[in-house]
């Protein structure tokens, strides 16, 4: 077992295991292209009981890089645990068989905490519910790094759904590691958890609530974070509909920021930000898109070695 048994959650790292894991990204951007046999006697297993493109890809994409192996589903309808009713513990206990990490992604919060009591191999939450995705945290601090040189002393604005944005909950425990600004841009339904917001402050960082995307894209934020609304995580329809298409940034708005300002955003987009916003040097989220590949080779790297 290497530096992690698991990666369950942002809450479980120290800013020196985070530190630790962007730098080993930044050694990956050479072994991602060269490619590498390390992992050549490992098999990773992904069960994704939720939809997903780059998550799952961009896992699978790290681990064949590192000359791994990949099995695993997409369509949790084709296994036993969606057609037969099979238990999550059962399935996991069965998949540990089978290959030596687990990357799980379910719709239900706490699953991968679940997961990993039940395994004996290690297990990697790529996405729990509406609490949190810490891989993608992750990649989004060292996206940040990357492009900007930096994560102290840089003001950031998470915006858009985050109350059910699981993405922004992990970037925005991963940022109270550091000495930043925090601006909150959201509907007043979709503000951030009050606990989550409690956290961030107890680290001692700033926290500033807001609730236009006027106040959020202003000329002062180095890092604008856009989620999009997430339809699917409303009980209530009516609820998605009274806030669906709020907090767009349009080409006048992404304008008014700096030239070194950049604009990030998890992917899918929707609408939350207009496709001529796409030609601007600030968007960087398709560029973001590439560091999930560097920073989860980093991560299994991590899991498998005594670095």
């Amino acid at each position: 077992m290497g530096k992690f048994k698991n990666l369950i959650s942002i809450h479980d790292l120290s800013r020196e295991d985070i530190d630790l894991i962007l730098d080993t990204a930044a050694k990956m951007e050479d072994v991602a292209v060269k490619r590498s046999t390390d992992l050549h006697d490992k098999i990773m297993a992904v069960l994704f009981f939720e939809a997903s493109t780059r998550t799952r890809l961009s896992f699978e994409s790290a681990m064949h890089r590192l000359g791994g192996s990949v099995l695993g589903f997409s369509d949790v309808m084709s296994t036993s645990a969606g057609v037969k009713g099979e238990t999550l513990a059962d399935t996991i206990r069965t998949v540990e068989r089978y290959a030596d990490l687990i990357v799980i992604r379910h719709p239900l919060d706490g699953s991968a905490r679940v997961a990993a009591e039940f395994s004996s191999v290690p297990v990697i939450n790529a996405g729990s519910g509406a609490e949190e995705h810490p891989t993608q945290g992750l990649l989004d601090l060292y996206s940040i790094k990357k492009m900007k040189g930096k994560i102290d002393g840089l003001t950031i604005s998470l915006c858009g759904d985050l109350k059910y944005g699981r993405t922004v909950h992990s970037l925005g425990m991963g940022l109270s590691h550091y000495n930043v600004k925090i601006r909150l841009a959201a509907p007043p339904s979709l503000r951030m958890k009050p606990a989550v917001v409690d956290e961030m402050k107890k680290k001692g960082i700033s926290v500033e609530q807001v609730d236009s995307i006027e106040e959020a894209v202003s000329e002062d934020v180095d890092v604008i974070y856009q989620t999009r609304i997430q339809k699917e995580r409303f009980g209530d329809i009516r609820e998605y509909d009274k806030v669906a298409g709020q907090f767009k940034i349009t080409k006048k708005d992404a304008e008014k920021l700096r030239k070194d300002a950049i604009i990030l955003h998890p992917l899918p987009r929707v609408d939350e930000i207009d496709s001529d916003v796409d030609s601007l040097p600030q968007a960087r989220y398709f560029d973001q898109v590439y560091n999930g590949v560097v920073t989860r080779m980093a991560i299994l790297k991590l899991l498998f070695s005594d670095a």
